[in-house]
């Protein structure tokens, strides 16, 4: 019985459920998603407690950007690879969705063809390319959301390991295959809808994408594939694995001379985190109904890193934190003053930099070591403390 449990507990993917903080976070989450869930559902549209099919659709968004954060923190926070190129990873499986979704539309698009896309028919494509076949089919499109992303990362991860680049040289790298992705998609040639991308989408397997309730199950698809997200890379930064990817990201040196092969351990975490921002993606273009060249802007990669700086890396929790705080003040700050966003996502920046240098999950430690310091030099709690082991 004691031997059943012990390894139970020991299973690597069980153990971050026995972490405080992935219990707390797991009660926000599931809390955030019921709560959201009563206000659309069973609050009437004329209430001011009603959360709308659009508000809906954005916390789905935000949720999205938040799992594609937590992919970023665990290569970045955990690796010590700070990826500049992440948005080319969930671009890609943002496409491998459309592409499925533009399928799905058959001979109700404009033009009224039965196969073709209608910006093919528009550029006088005669027949489908190899790479749009299969796409009819929900299950291949699914797989090559994981795939096409993780393909990508993995011989590109393998040429740069292999070759032992590091630090800024591999963030530029990094940084320069999404933008050539990024000039590749914008030509109509590549057949990727060029620099309109894929759109005007219908349904999804089946479910009418226009509809409340299609809405609201992928906002709560969203929730879970986060969490999911969430409990894969604690089980894996708590491992072994986890241990030895810290140890590389603080002395690489030394872990190689230990007698690990280091480039190894890089390669799997860095594919595992470029399936993330994949499936993040794919999640975020039947939620906003578009999919464009504009998601390979290295802009939007760097734009990623900051959400995990002042979230807070190497704690998950605290990407997540920051990508729902940063993308919330863009949607409000954006339908104020537009054209000053960026500096103030700067100012924002240059300020947690400053006064919280940890990120706001930082905050958080910091207010619970203090409580915790405070607790034990009250001499009342010392007094209770003695009485209660005497």
């Amino acid at each position: 019985m004691s031997l059943t449990t012990e390894s139970s507990t020991n299973f690597w993917l069980t153990r971050p459920f026995s972490e405080r903080s992935t219990q707390i976070f797991l009660g926000v989450l599931l809390a955030a998603l019921a709560l959201v869930t009563l206000l659309h559902v069973a609050v009437p549209p004329g209430n001011p407690l009603h959360v709308g099919a659009y508000t809906v659709n954005l916390f789905g968004k935000y949720l999205s950007y938040a799992l594609l954060a937590v992919a970023v923190d665990l290569v970045w926070g955990y690796l010590g690879i700070l990826s500049l190129g992440h948005g080319a990873f969930f671009a890609i499986g943002g496409y491998a969705m459309g592409m499925y979704l533009m399928r799905q539309i058959g001979d109700r698009g404009t033009y009224g063809h039965p196969v073709l896309p209608d910006f093919m028919v528009f550029l006088n494509w005669d027949s489908l390319p190899w790479f749009w076949h299969g796409f009819d089919m929900a299950w291949f499109a699914f797989a090559m959301v994981l795939l096409a992303p993780g393909l990508l990362a993995l011989v590109f991860g393998f040429l740069a390991f292999r070759s032992r680049v590091t630090g800024v040289y591999l963030s530029i790298i990094t940084q320069a295959l999404t933008f050539a992705l990024m000039l590749a998609f914008f030509r109509n040639e590549m057949g990727f809808g060029g620099n309109n991308g894929l759109t005007d989408f219908r349904e999804i397997v089946g479910f009418d994408l226009r509809s409340d309730a299609t809405r609201l199950g992928l906002f709560l698809a969203t929730g879970v594939a986060l969490a999911l997200g969430y409990i894969l890379c604690r089980a894996i930064v708590t491992s072994k694995l986890g241990r030895v990817s810290v140890a590389t990201r603080d002395a690489e040196a030394r872990t190689r001379f230990l007698g690990y092969r280091v480039e190894r351990f890089q390669l799997f975490v860095f594919v595992v985190s470029a399936m993330l921002a994949g499936l993040a993606g794919a999640l975020y273009v039947p939620q906003v109904g578009i999919i464009n060249p504009s998601e390979f802007s290295p802009i939007f990669s760097i734009e990623i890193v900051l959400w995990v700086a002042l979230g807070g890396r190497a704690t998950l929790y605290g990407a997540v934190i920051g990508a729902i705080l940063v993308n919330y003040a863009k949607t409000i700050f954006t339908g104020v003053m537009p054209d000053a966003w960026l500096f103030a996502l700067g100012a924002m920046f240059v300020l947690v930099t400053v006064f919280l240098p940890k990120g706001v999950a930082g905050l958080f430690r910091y207010l619970k070591r203090r409580k915790r310091e405070d607790q034990t030099t009250d001499p009342d709690h010392q007094h209770t403390s003695k009485e209660a082991s005497a």
